[in-house]
């Protein structure tokens, strides 16, 4: 037992009225991210929390396990852009992937194009997307500084390899696509007009077309304006160039769809769809043929035609039928592949643009399978596929005769012989049936004495498919069990699965994931005493919610850069976008209630809550820290049991993408020590 003394966690009387009711908020000065007051609490917080970890007698050893696990090469799926391959590649510990490129695709020699590890000394910048144009002459790309969602955009010459312009500043949640080698459509928000760059919040998103050699401040406004505030706005060309897509979302699923033919600059933007109840992807075109992905009259989505010059719903006609599994569409060498989600594993079948079936595409095991994207002109595409106990291995497909090669596989420390997934489906307390991925080593004794680490999400129609995990081999290796369900809210089987985890329906994300531990206690996987529950952002709340209203359910606890207070989420950043999923407690008094009733920070109340590590970064503008320094500071307040409630607070970091390598490793192997040593157990090392 480590001893714990909490920092002071001074408390102030705010109290908010909704609809009658008077809510506290003794921790509202911890949203102030820019007082010094709140700084002090941060760097007492971390005192402790390092302090504690530090003390663990084998954390150090894990942590060189890890680097041993994770020093080996990593590359990403190549794609052609002009004469040249460009693939990512990462040597073993490097802290970001650097961008190399090659001309011949057999070729073993490579040049590095750029390399993100240059940009600065402790690799918290990261490179955040990127586009090419056409003729891949030009490239511009994103980079993000210490994990913020505001990033800049720079463009290079592939030919010179100079930076040619001035950076564009002040962009958030953008693609970059090209016009020709003219310039480049690209979204972004006002800067907030309260708060600060990480926790004002973001307004009228905007898409901009940025011209090649101007300014900024001259960058033509092509959508959004000041009559909806919460719109999120992106825009892209087709292949042929001809088409310019824009897609306007209120939410994080569903959406409006735009088209303007940009043949003549006078063409109006013609809207193809109204309001935001469905989700729809223009895919590509064939002349004035167009082809959108929808879940339009079909909840598992179906793949529809219809011309330009009569393009509204009721003129299309379906190409690619619904069927009872979910599906998402991309198209590559004139082939459209339609990749199913099958009881949460991949099936690819491949048509042509007639909607004709051409064939399977053969995987090589049970697992997720990605990157069926190529241009037109293509006979091959390359995909990536992984599974629980299948590391990351770039596939090369050839488009007309259907075989598969292995392009690149890793070696990697593991043996996947060794352990054994299995998939089952446990009953929820409504009684819905849910799938569980579950993954152990062979041989393990069932005894109820496993160590556990149960995983979740459940939300904004994002699935949790199979996907190997270099930091997760720990676990398993000391004998740990791995534990995925695929709960209500996420897309795993549909629109109809997600919006069974929305608004007045969101507990029952919360019954799908206590359901699952309690399957896995029942039938001797584990027990308490050795479940730790674990989920981030989305999933943070769903583990704050679960150690509120069921204290007692595990040992060890991991809600990360969680949504954590559901009465003020909206306040912050894109926060509103998200009410979508979550409702809004200004909506009306049912809502509010509803909300109150799960709202982690609001339900904290004395109990003996299991080992709790808070994790968040100090520069997350998506889920702004707040949320967890609020919840951290109500828990340990309220602690009546032995175990530890510490907030591990990364700095110089955000959300997590770009996080570097080396803040990676040291995260994972606090994670882990603080799990062994909270349910005594000692790992091999």
């Amino acid at each position: 037992m480590i001893s714990v003394n909490y920092p002071q966690s001074k408390k102030v009387d705010t109290v908010d009225t909704y609809f009658g009711t008077e809510v506290k908020d003794p921790y509202r000065w911890l949203e102030d991210d820019q007082s010094v007051e709140t700084a002090k609490w941060v760097e007492a917080q971390n005192e402790v929390a390092f302090g504690y970890l530090k003390q663990i007698p084998f954390r150090d050893k894990i942590k060189s396990r890890l680097e041993k696990l994770w020093n080996y090469e990593k590359v990403l799926a190549p794609s052609k852009h002009g004469n040249y391959y460009y693939f990512l590649k990462n040597n073993g510990l490097q802290n970001q992937f650097v961008l190399y490129r090659k001309k011949e695709l057999n070729s073993k020699e490579s040049e590095v194009f750029i390399d993100p590890n240059k940009f600065s000394e402790d690799g918290t910048i990261s490179m955040a997307g990127e586009g090419f144009t056409k003729d891949g002459s030009l490239m511009a790309y994103l980079i993000s500084e210490s994990g913020s969602d505001w990033n800049k955009i720079i463009v290079k010459s592939t030919e010179t390899l100079q930076i040619i312009e001035d950076t564009l500043i002040d962009v958030k949640f953008s693609g970059v696509s090209w016009k020709g080698n003219e310039g480049f459509y690209y979204s972004s928000y006002d800067k907030p007009k309260e708060g600060s760059d990480l926790s004002g919040e973001n307004e009228f998103h905007k898409l901009f077309f940025h011209k090649l050699g101007t300014p900024q401040k001259k960058d033509i406004l092509i959508f959004g304006g000041e009559k909806q505030p919460y719109r999120s706005v992106s825009g892209y060309l087709t292949e042929d160039q001809r088409f310019l897509v824009i897609m306007a979302a209120e939410g994080t699923s569903g959406n409006e769809l735009f088209v303007k033919d940009i043949s003549n600059d006078k063409n109006p933007i013609v809207q193809l769809t109204k309001g935001f109840e469905n989700e729809h992807v223009l895919i590509d075109n064939d002349g004035s043929r167009l082809l959108i992905e929808t879940n339009l009259n079909a909840p598992n989505k179906r793949l529809v035609e219809v011309d330009f010059s009569n393009p509204l719903p009721e003129n299309w006609k379906t190409l690619i039928p619904e069927t009872k599994d979910a599906l998402s569409v991309s198209t590559a060498g004139g082939s459209i592949f339609a990749s199913y989600m099958v009881d949460v594993k991949s099936k690819i079948l491949q048509y042509d643009y007639n909607g004709k079936l051409i064939r399977e595409v053969e995987l090589p095991t049970i697992g997720s399978a990605t990157g069926f994207g190529a241009e037109k002109a293509e006979k091959e595409l390359f995909y990536s596929f992984t599974s629980f106990t299948y590391p990351n291995t770039i596939f090369k497909y050839d488009i007309v005769s259907g075989k598969s090669d292995i392009y690149w596989k890793p070696a990697i420390d593991f043996k996947p012989e060794d352990y054994v997934t299995e998939q089952v489906f446990y009953t929820s307390k409504d009684g819905t049936k849910v799938p569980m991925f579950i993954v152990y080593k062979k041989g393990l004794k069932m005894d109820g004495k496993n160590p556990t680490f149960l995983y979740a999400y459940g939300g904004f129609n994002i699935s949790l498919t199979p996907a190997f995990s270099t930091s997760r081999i720990i676990w398993l290796e000391n004998g740990g069990i791995y534990a995925q369900p695929n709960l209500r809210g996420g897309g795993e089987y549909g629109e109809k699965w997600h919006q069974a985890g929305t608004k007045m329906q969101k507990q029952n994300v919360f019954d799908d994931f206590i359901a699952a531990g309690e399957y896995l206690k029942t039938n001797n996987y584990t027990s308490t005493e050795y479940l730790a529950i674990a989920g981030g952002s989305n999933g943070g709340l769903l583990i704050g919610a679960t150690i509120t209203q069921r204290p007692e359910f595990a040992t060890v606890a991991f809600p990360a850069v969680g949504v954590l207070d559901m009465l003020r989420y909206h306040k912050f950043t894109i926060g509103a976008g998200w009410s979508s999923d979550y409702g809004n407690a200004g909506e009306s008094k049912e809502m509010f209630d509803y909300l109150l009733k799960y709202s982690p920070v609001h339900n904290v109340k004395e109990a003996q809550y299991p080992a709790t590590m808070v994790t968040t970064g100090d520069h997350d503008d998506r889920v702004v820290p707040a949320h967890s320094f609020k919840f951290a500071a109500s828990l340990q307040e309220k602690q009546k049991g032995q175990s530890p409630i510490i907030i591990r607070i990364e700095t110089k970091a955000g959300h997590g993408s770009g996080k570097p390598t080396a803040k990676v490793i040291e995260e994972e192997a606090d994670k882990w020590g603080f799990a062994f040593f909270n349910m005594g157990i000692v790992p091999l090392y």
